[in-house]
């Protein structure tokens, strides 16, 4: 989820002012995305500049106060009907490491393999232990989405590891496979022989 697409779908509930929006999408992300207040204010400009949000004054404490506009109310919607493609997701940085850990020289894979197994084990425990314990947030402050932000973190994880253990079997498997043949030296054939003798013969 991108902060500009959070932050119009909270303001599509009704307007609200910079730091309303931040502990809204903490919550509703199950404060495993936090926000700084710059992070709000910059995508609250850009959105403003866009026509996608309007700025309609300040509250008693002077705070601005932000509504959607049309377009961003259509724009939220059009988000929500529009699948994630996973080009549109960012790269995968461990796919790319362990790709490079591959062709490398002197690069152990397997050392590479287990330090990371290791975290995100240690991460998979810690997500397992924070949804036994239950929610941080109040019910009314979104504990629907906690569970689910942090379901997702954990199935995310334990594919990981499903995936490492593959990532591991399969280099120790190319390292047993025996080095391919040399190719053989080419030779002249004996038609070519024969056929350079009468020369020979000749001089």
């Amino acid at each position: 989820m991108s902060i500009r697409h959070g932050l119009l779908a909270l303001l599509a509930r009704g307007p609200r002012y910079g730091y309303q929006l931040r502990a809204e999408f903490e919550a509703s992300t199950g404060s495993t995305w936090p926000l700084n207040i710059g992070q709000v204010y910059s995508t609250l400009s850009r959105l403003e500049r866009d026509g996608l949000t309007v700025r309609v004054g300040a509250d008693e404490e002077g705070r601005f106060i932000y509504r959607i506009s049309p377009e961003g109310a259509e724009e939220v919607r059009r988000w929500f009907r529009t699948p994630i493609a996973r080009t549109d997701r960012p790269r995968d940085e461990l796919a790319i490491k362990l790709a490079m850990a591959v062709t490398s020289p002197g690069v152990d894979v397997r050392d590479v393999v287990q330090a990371q197994r290791t975290a995100t084990l240690r991460t998979l425990q810690d997500l397992t232990r924070l949804k036994a314990d239950g929610p941080a947030v109040p019910p009314e402050a979104g504990e629907r989405a906690w569970r689910l932000v942090l379901e997702s973190m954990i199935f995310q994880a334990e594919a990981e590891v499903r995936w490492l253990d593959h990532c591991e079997a399969y280099v120790l498997r190319a390292s047993t496979l025996p080095e391919p043949a040399p190719e053989p030296t080419p030779e002249r054939s004996s038609a070519t022989e024969t056929a350079a003798a009468p020369e020979e013969t000749k001089r």
